[in-house]
């Protein structure tokens, strides 16, 4: 009986997932986020959302501390990226979507990376098991070639108002918030999300 009940805790683990690593799927409340109208679902089927009006952002722009990794360098790093478009990917090394989301940053990291400042960063808190170099042999690992920043109080989370991970957020080269998706998103979503702003 507890082999049955700790596949089910498994299986039910696994499909909470892929919906994304946390949040429940709900706004925050108070949040401006307006939702499109092909949202909803989201665009992979997950569950989560997508929205093309800002949050309030009053607290951006945020700087946060940058990681000396693979095709990122120790220092700060302005978030959204003054004059530049901006994609940014709210990710955890134990997050699963996060490991998947990677593939399509990479591709659109390559196609656009001379034209729009690409930024991961995790709020993940050091100690307890967790170090620097396991952050950073998790983007080795994943082929992250870009700006990866660390924001253990989770400041940028709060300027968001991400509710889940992954979490990205597209912004213009204003500054503004012009798509943000919680979960998974599919490559070809975030490649539009891009060329709108690139």
């Amino acid at each position: 009986m507890r082999r049955r009940a700790l596949l089910s805790l498994l299986a039910g683990a696994s499909v909470a997932g892929l919906a994304g690593c946390l949040g429940d799927g709900s706004t925050p409340e108070g949040s401006a986020e307006t939702t499109t109208a092909t949202a909803g679902t989201g665009d992979d089927g997950t569950g989560t959302d997508s929205a093309t009006a800002s949050p309030d952002s009053g607290d951006l722009p945020l700087v946060v501390d940058t990681v000396e990794a693979q095709g990122s360098s120790a220092g700060e790093a302005q978030i959204p990226a003054d004059g530049t478009p901006t994609v940014l990917d709210l990710f955890a090394t134990w997050c699963a979507p996060c490991v998947a989301q990677m593939e399509s940053l990479r591709t659109l990291h390559e196609e656009f990376g001379d034209d729009v400042a690409f930024v991961s960063v995790t709020n993940e808190r050091l100690g307890g098991g967790l170090t620097m170099d396991d952050i950073r042999a998790w983007w080795a690992e994943h082929d992250g070639n870009w700006t990866v920043g660390h924001d253990p109080d989770s400041n940028l989370m709060r300027a968001v108002r991400a509710n889940g991970l992954p979490y990205l957020v597209v912004f213009d080269a204003d500054g503004e918030v012009s798509w943000t998706h919680r979960g998974l998103a599919s490559e070809e979503n975030l490649r539009a999300a891009v060329e709108d702003v690139a």
